[in-house]
């Protein structure tokens, strides 16, 4: 008599956005590897059953890049190709309503913070033992860190606050676990996530502790560089210099978004902060830490951005010269307090505005890099790609920031290994050279 064999179920984690839904991703994996499930992440591979798309709800490209990609799993649980499909993220999180009724395929959705309602979907358990241990996606060497979520700031384009809630730092002693057995891994560098990096510990310790995180995951063995993301300018708490400063294990980097330099739009957007005062601190940082590496985010076509503001940020930037600059278009987004005013900046202008800044910035770029050329600089291999080993420095975070190159037919380096590197040549975004013997 013939038995039936029942094929054991794997899941196929798809994640869109940023590194804090990667983060959140890499804990349901962790979850669901727990409970003895077969787990795949972004998986081309057409032997997954269930499908978990993780998605963003930040601007209306994100968005839409979530919902089709939504639509095409639908399909495809719709052709027989997968039994399962589960939403969960920040679209799900703020449009689970409309989304159930315009694509009923999915099986459930669930928002941000419901990862124990999707484990029980799936029959599997909640393993309290398991937080603070992470299952990784990104290379060996480095991961993510969210120190915290949610946000409690109201500016005025931000849906983040609707889809993340409000601000939930994570103790101190938790994170030093959590760096613990990343660097057990083999994880040398933590990129520090939040939604606000500074306003961390303000609810669990009333006061800004930032800095004294720092100062205890800089002692976990192992861990080399660490390196601070998203850090809100309003109220920046300097003492984070004097942690650079002195700590060897944190990198002369800060990603800090200031979103715009005129008054007005500034204003507007409900930053709480003026040109002056992001002008003391960029230099206050640069004056405490020499060489430091600013890396900001700025968003044109807010609305009311008359071409006077504009040209005050343009000015702004060639004055400043950041070392990185990221460059975001205004998406009216409903329920914020921008949404009440007319998006009255067509978007052909917004993307010429986008373009006019990054062209400011390619020049600043190219002249930074020169300046490195004769140089040498210490640098973690990410990669071989083609005919070179990929790296960076601690200036330059993975996937948005520069590159060195270094010729893999004269020179070898194994992936995940600091190395030294005199750099012979410069481009506007990256920088190639020789491995020091």
């Amino acid at each position: 008599m013939k038995t039936k064999t029942l094929k054991q179920d794997k899941v196929n984690v798809i994640t869109l956005g940023c590194s804090k839904n990667l983060v959140d991703s890499e804990d349901l994996i962790t979850q669901l590897k727990g409970n003895d499930f077969k787990v795949a992440h972004d998986s081309n591979e057409e032997d997954a059953n269930i499908v978990i798309i993780n998605t963003c709800g930040f601007i209306d490209l994100a968005k839409e890049e979530s919902v089709n990609t939504i639509l095409e799993y639908a399909d495809i649980k719709m052709q027989g190709g997968i039994e399962k499909l589960y939403v969960t993220g920040c679209l799900s999180e703020r449009y689970k309503q409309n989304l159930e009724k315009e694509i009923p395929e999915v099986d459930a959705y669930f928002g941000t913070l419901e990862l124990p309602g999707l484990l029980a979907k799936l029959n599997a358990d909640y393993k309290h033992e398991l937080i603070g241990e992470r299952v990784t996606t990104t290379p060996q060497h480095f991961a993510y860190l969210k120190i915290s979520e949610g946000c409690n700031r109201t500016c005025s384009f931000c849906a983040i606050p609707l889809m993340r809630g409000k601000h939930i730092s994570q103790p101190i002693e938790l994170l030093v676990k959590q760096a613990q057995n990343l660097a057990r891994m083999g994880v040398k560098e933590l990129m520090l996530i939040a939604q606000e990096l500074t306003y961390y510990g303000l609810d669990i310790y009333k006061q800004r502790a930032l800095p004294k995180l720092l100062h205890a995951l800089a002692d976990v063995e192992g861990i080399e560089w660490i390196r601070l993301h998203y850090a809100y300018p309003s109220k920046f708490p300097k003492e984070i210099f004097d942690v650079m400063a002195e700590r060897k294990e944190i990198c002369n980097y800060l990603d800090i978004p200031l979103q715009h330099a005129n008054d007005d739009v500034l204003k507007r957007m409900r930053r709480q902060i003026t040109q002056a005062e992001t002008r003391e601190l960029i230099d206050y940082a640069r004056q405490k830490v020499p060489g430091i590496a600013i890396r900001t985010t700025l968003l044109v076509g807010h609305p009311g951005e008359s071409e006077e503001e504009f040209q005050d940020l343009c000015e702004f930037v060639e004055d400043m010269k950041f070392e990185r600059v990221g460059v975001f278009q205004y998406s009216h987004e409903e329920s914020t307090i921008a949404h009440d005013f007319e998006d009255d900046v067509p978007a052909e202008i917004k993307s010429e505005r986008a373009n006019a800044i990054m062209e400011i910035q390619q020049d600043i770029s190219f002249d930074k890099n020169l300046e490195k050329i004769g140089q040498t600089l210490r640098v973690l291999f990410d990669r071989k790609e083609g005919e070179h080993f990929v790296g960076r420095t601690e200036f330059d975070s993975p996937e948005v920031d520069n590159e060195v190159l270094v010729n893999a037919k004269d020179n070898y380096v194994r992936i995940g290994d600091f190395a030294n590197v005199k750099i012979t040549k410069a481009e506007e975004y990256d920088l190639f050279g020789d491995l020091v013997k």
